[in-house]
């Protein structure tokens, strides 16, 4: 499960991010996650739970914020917004697509008492 992994890597940002700016407490935290991130949401979350015991974030809350996958079409010059990376281009049908986004995984903020 490399979402334990990741949850221990949020861990470590969020206890540096504490200590360099005196918070005792974080409250919540917002992570952005894009739809090729290979992430299981719900295995993330168990993760942070147990994870975050006995550091400035224990108990805080989790949101996780979806990030679309998008691509470029190299038969109509778009970007557009795919649901699957294999998906034809939803504008034209056509089959040669670039991923551009969507793989994406960041903590995008943190609200502190």
């Amino acid at each position: 499960m490399h979402e334990m992994a990741i949850a221990e890597g949020i861990r470590g940002v969020v206890e540096d991010a504490a200590r360099a700016n005196d918070v005792r407490k974080i409250t919540r935290l917002r992570l952005e996650i894009g739809r090729f991130a290979g992430v299981e949401k719900h295995a993330l979350e168990f993760a942070f739970e147990v994870v975050m015991r006995g550091c400035p974030a224990e108990g805080a809350a989790l949101e996780i914020i979806d990030l679309p996958g998008r691509a470029l079409c190299y038969d109509c010059m778009e970007e557009v917004e795919i649901m699957d990376r294999l998906d034809p281009c939803p504008k034209c049908g056509g089959g040669k697509l670039m991923p551009q986004g969507g793989d994406e995984m960041r903590i995008k903020d943190m609200e502190v008492a």
